[in-house]
């Protein structure tokens, strides 16, 4: 379904090539059919994905040092609010039973995220984001920002046309959440100084993936530009919708 005013104009085609693997695969890629640049409507909104205590510092399991992720994440923020854009963040969370139990199938794949426990500092947004009372958050059990929750209710709800996810972990939740923003029909850019991972070759494989697949990987100064140029006033007065759940920590 089309949603929203009308798109903002590309400054510059962008193909499927992304240099990662060299020529020849993005050779097959493009005789795939794969890669094509993404539409860009004119109502977009920001996802921040998980970009909490537990996975922006290596002090926890689940963590590494995002903190040059964190700073691009926090200017593309201010940038999307001074242009009227919602600014939606996420923030995994489990109870206690959750975190100690099995009823988290996933938790048993991934022991070291049984720490992020409701109103323990690991879930709670980094506090170097500019995040604000009013703003909207989502509270999830899995990778995608997408499944269980109303975030795809309330995108259609604000009329956004188009979604900038960002954050961590690029090959697990910042991926799922592209390929189900996607899937939910709405077209993804993917800002590539904003997101990040524990290592360098997930990280890279994940954008590869998005960029040919599902989504444009974008320099930060690009998205900023798209900020730029939208009609502010007429974003702006979208209706005010919350989600569920609330900063915890």
């Amino acid at each position: 379904m089309r949603r929203g005013g009308g798109e903002v104009p590309v400054s510059g085609e962008r193909s499927g090539r992304t240099g990662r693997y060299g020529e020849e695969t993005d050779r097959t890629y493009e005789r795939a059919g794969f890669g094509a640049p993404v539409r860009r409507g004119s109502r977009p909104a920001l996802v921040v994905v998980d970009l909490t205590c537990g996975f922006t510092e290596d002090s926890y399991p689940s963590g590494a040092d995002l903190t040059a992720v964190v700073e691009a994440t926090a200017t593309l923020a201010d940038a999307a609010r001074a242009a009227g854009v919602p600014v939606i963040w996420t923030a995994i969370a489990y109870t206690g039973a959750e975190a100690e139990g099995r009823s988290v199938t996933w938790l048993e794949k991934a022991p070291g995220m049984r720490a992020l426990v409701e109103g323990s500092r690991a879930v709670a947004l980094d506090p170097r984001l500019p995040y604000r009372p009013e703003d909207q958050l989502v509270v999830k059990k899995g990778a995608s920002a997408f499944f269980g929750t109303s975030l795809a209710a309330t995108l259609v709800a604000l009329g956004c046309d188009t979604v900038l996810v960002c954050g961590a972990t690029t090959s697990g939740c910042v991926r799922a959440t592209a390929v189900d923003a996607v899937q939910s029909g709405f077209p993804v850019l993917v800002p590539e100084e904003c997101a990040g991972d524990r290592a360098q070759g997930p990280h890279d494989a994940a954008l590869f993936d998005i960029q040919v697949k599902y989504g444009d990987v974008v320099p930060l100064a690009d998205a900023l530009a798209y900020l730029g140029r939208l009609p502010g006033p007429a974003v702006s007065r979208r209706p005010s919708v919350r989600l569920e759940g609330r900063p915890t920590g």
